[in-house]
């Protein structure tokens, strides 16, 4: 590690992972509910526990996003941070305010709107604390070096901010509520966070294969322009069904089509890459994860979105279990498989250790992916069976759901396996370590591994 202030993001990934805990935690439990209707139906009701399940996703993955920036900005800058104090003071911040709406969720405090059910003065202060991030590390790239990585991570990270603000808009209109809906949750996950994910993805790369950095740039900025070309106007693919003209079926048949575009080139780029460059990279877990997450998001975001993007099929499709598959597998390939690449990268330097717990933070990601990919192929049977009963012949919404049991056991088993894979992962990267790095972090400003 180069710079002091890089420090920053060891408290960021910690409170990441508390959340992430709680978020597959409850994911077990709204998975428990499938197969027992009744559990913990007066204490914590499913919708409760599937909130909490949701919310504690997104916010943990964009407490990874910050850390991963406050990781990486410093050495692409050559700089130290502009402000430790106020990265401090932002983190405070959103841990407050998640732990403050998980709260408020258990007694039934929220505003509705399915990921946007945080109260009022939390999403204000959702606001401030991304305008304390965006300065932070908006001052440190403009007063230091200016990188590729910089400019798309910048790019996304203010892409976050922006669309948030459509949260503070909710029209009576039910269409035109949906509309700008979709402009925080499809822009966030399939256009700016993409942004973030391509230049993470570069940052690991240039740092663990050693190929020039010019050639990781031009892949870059490939994949941003696929990714906002495919992505901005592939919001069209939720607009199917919710009142608006029917040209919106055109648009987002086939703009929905292109978004596997940029996650089958970020597949290429990351396997080219890493076949140019050097492959003994002493951290073999953080390259597994970076390869890992390429493919998942081709997968879960790429295929299985195409799968149902087509309005003709998604016109029987809509709102099955064939979307709860590509949900738990897209967010999982795409952007739980990024952070927990950054975070397997960047712990031994910011724990001052050689790369540690190799073997164990491999078997969490063979027994994490083996369950998210179970769970998903179980649950996009499930989905086919509940489209033709439901959608073809006709049958009653609850007699679907029976003739699904057996489907829900097995995402219920996939489940518990994704938990112990949770667990495994944390004791790899918060267990006992190896020795120390020899004046690793003792100085400022040392050169780059």
């Amino acid at each position: 590690m180069k710079y002091a202030t890089q420090r920053v993001a060891y408290p960021y990934f910690i409170c990441a992972m508390v959340l992430f805990l709680v978020q597959v935690l409850f994911g077990a439990l709204a998975g428990t509910v499938y197969v027992f209707p009744n559990f913990l139906s007066e204490t914590l009701p499913f919708n409760i526990l599937r909130m909490i399940h949701t919310n504690a996703l997104i916010v943990w993955l964009l407490m990874g996003f910050f850390g991963a920036a406050y990781y990486l900005i410093p050495e692409e800058a050559e700089r130290d941070l502009e402000s430790p104090l106020l990265a401090y003071v932002q983190l405070g911040l959103l841990m407050f305010g998640a732990l403050a709406a998980v709260i408020g969720y258990m007694f039934g405090i929220h505003e509705g709107r399915e990921f946007l059910e945080q109260p009022l003065w939390i999403k204000i202060a959702i606001v401030v604390v991304a305008l304390i991030f965006l300065y932070n590390v908006s001052m440190t790239v403009l007063k230091g070096r200016r990188t590729a990585v910089t400019n798309v991570l910048l790019l996304g990270m203010w892409g976050i901010a922006v669309f948030w603000l459509f949260a503070f808009y909710n029209p009576a209109n039910l269409a035109l509520d949906k509309m700008y809906w979709w402009y925080i949750v499809h822009i966030w996950v399939e256009g700016v966070w993409e942004l973030v994910m391509a230049s993470v993805l570069a940052f690991l790369l240039i740092k663990m294969t050693g190929v020039d950095r010019e050639v990781i740039e031009k892949w870059l900025y490939a994949i941003v322009g696929l990714a906002l070309f495919s992505g901005l106007l592939g919001t069209g693919h939720h607009y199917y069904w919710i009142g608006t003209p029917a040209y919106w079926q055109w648009i987002g048949s086939v703009f929905g089509a292109l978004e596997v575009l940029p996650f089958f080139v970020m597949v290429i780029f990351a396997f080219t890459m890493v076949w140019r460059g050097r492959r003994d990279h002493p951290n073999q877990a953080a390259m597994l994860w970076s390869l890992g997450c390429t493919v998942g998001a081709f997968f879960g975001a790429g295929v299985w979105g195409f799968m149902h993007t087509i309005s003709f099929v998604n016109y029987y499709s809509h709102g099955t279990q064939v979307t709860a598959a590509h949900g738990h597998l897209a967010f999982y390939g795409a952007y739980v498989m990024l952070n927990l690449a950054i975070i397997t990268y960047a712990m031994p330097y910011l724990r001052n250790r050689k790369p540690y717990n190799q073997v164990l933070n491999m078997w969490s990601f063979w027994i994490m992916s083996s369950g998210m990919a179970f769970m998903t192929f179980t649950l996009t049977f499930a989905g086919v069976v509940q489209t033709h009963l439901q959608r073809i012949l006709g049958m009653y919404y609850m007699e679907v759901q029976d003739q699904l049991a057996l489907f829900y056991w097995m995402r219920l088993g996939a489940g518990v396996f994704v938990v112990l894979g949770v667990l495994l992962y944390l004791v790899a990267i918060f267990g006992p370590t190896r020795e120390e790095i020899p004046g690793r972090m003792k100085a400022v400003a040392q050169p780059a591994e």
